[in-house]
């Protein structure tokens, strides 16, 4: 069974999904793939907030006041082992600091014991994220300091990493690209 519940943020309407286990999904109103395993599991779900989905909104008033929340929220990632393995490693990514796919590719086959990972394939699992702003997809940006790749749309990438101050000088948003 999964629970929802609605939340009123400066960059629009957040809907939130939880199950008994934690937090499943944060999304966008109208993002890519909202929503995506609710609808591919065919689950149940109920309008109530639960003591989890009242800590996420708790989490987020913080978050968008321009403060780091310090509050866990538990979490219950749906997706492939290498998806969850990708999205633990977004959760590790500092308040205000960025890192890259490749960054990320890098310490996945160092972890595994491999000499490369695609970043490409890091990408897709990053993109796929349930959980965003919490579990910070918004923080990995691409080479060179290309802005893409962001489920909820670049301009909300970019006004989020702003909230968290981090320094856009050296950011840009291509004018063309399959990650936009």
């Amino acid at each position: 069974m999964q629970y929802t519940t609605c939340y009123y943020s400066p960059l629009g309407q957040i809907f939130l999904a939880a199950d008994d286990i934690g937090l499943t999904g944060l999304w966008f109103e109208g993002q890519k793939y909202f929503a995506s395993h609710m609808n591919d599991r065919h689950e149940e779900h109920a309008e109530k907030e639960t003591p989890v989905l009242k800590k996420a909104k708790q989490w987020l008033d913080i978050y968008f006041s321009g403060k780091a929340p310090h509050c866990p929220i538990p979490l219950h990632f749906i997706g492939t082992d290498f998806q969850k393995e990708v999205w633990q490693m977004l959760c590790t990514i500092p308040y205000g600091h960025t890192t890259t796919y490749g960054a990320i590719a890098a310490q996945l086959a160092k972890n595994r014991g491999l000499s490369h990972m695609s970043a490409q394939a890091v990408g897709q699992a990053v993109g796929h994220n349930p959980v965003s702003i919490i579990v910070p997809c918004h923080r990995v940006v691409g080479a060179h300091g290309s802005l893409t790749g962001y489920a909820g749309g670049i301009e909300k990438k970019v006004r989020l990493l702003t909230l968290e101050n981090v320094d856009m000088t050296a950011f840009f948003i291509p004018e063309k690209g399959s990650a936009l």
